[in-house]
């Protein structure tokens, strides 16, 4: 009983602190999860309901104080949209970090394009044909040629399928 009221705790407590923060509506980022040792404000082993008031208003007014770039205590368009572009960079510098590390046999800190090619080799392989498969569908008569209607009829396909948000309330890469 203890773990759900602290869990639903936390959860409350990132709620309130994500509703004062500048938020990356396109994919709606969560918050990151505080450290046992940020919520025990007192440092006596325990966390009490308070403590985790304390510590998500504390975290929520740190993270604000970040977005408030020029420190007037409001959040233009301008910090908020600064911050979602520097968030999304820190995401996308960490995903291509972790892309090279997987594929850099020669160990260089680069990508050459012999590694990408046989990264994209091993991508297919454990998921199969996609190239194939994605032909075949765009290929609407069967022909093995792609005509250019053919082409183009599958490119407004799939930007319809975009516009109408095809994978439901979720992002353009199915996350949350």
């Amino acid at each position: 009983m203890k773990t759900f009221i602290l869990v639903a705790a936390i959860a409350a407590g990132a709620t309130v602190a994500a509703t004062a923060d500048a938020r990356d509506n396109d994919r709606g980022q969560r918050m990151e999860m505080p450290t046992f040792e940020q919520l025990d404000v007192n440092a006596d082993g325990g966390v009490t309901l308070e403590e985790i008031e304390t510590a998500m208003q504390t975290l929520a007014a740190e993270r604000f104080a970040a977005a408030d770039t020029n420190g007037d205590g409001g959040l233009s368009a301008e910090e908020m949209t600064a911050q979602r572009d520097a968030q999304r960079a820190e995401r996308a510098n960490e995903r291509l970090a972790e892309r090279i590390e997987n594929a850099d046999t020669n160990g260089d800190g680069l990508l050459q394009a012999e590694e990408m090619a046989a990264q994209m080799e091993d991508r297919q392989g454990r998921r199969g044909p996609n190239l194939e498969r994605m032909f075949d569908r765009v290929d609407a008569n069967e022909d093995g040629t792609v005509s250019a209607e053919e082409f183009e009829a599958a490119k407004s396909r799939m930007a319809e399928r975009g516009e109408r948000g095809e994978r439901g309330e979720r992002g353009p890469r199915g996350d949350n």
